[in-house]
């Protein structure tokens, strides 16, 4: 599985950092919207590790579900 991060940002009304994950898995493509909670001087790599997590999370779910690129 391997995984690719797009797009970070922070967003300062939520105090979180977003940013898109996409992941793929035996061939195919994910894309995962994440949102890491913290204050804007987190560490980038910190940041990085959070969001691969919340992606690799979410794509634990039923194939049956997913939506592909």
């Amino acid at each position: 599985m391997a995984t690719e991060i797009k797009n970070i940002w922070y967003n300062p009304a939520n105090s979180a950092f977003e940013g898109r994950i996409d992941i793929t898995n035996k061939g195919k493509s994910f894309r995962y919207p994440c949102a890491v909670q913290g204050p804007m001087d987190m560490s980038p790599a910190e940041v990085r590790a959070r969001m691969e997590a919340q992606a690799k999370r979410m794509s634990d779910s039923d194939p049956a579900v997913f939506s592909y690129l």
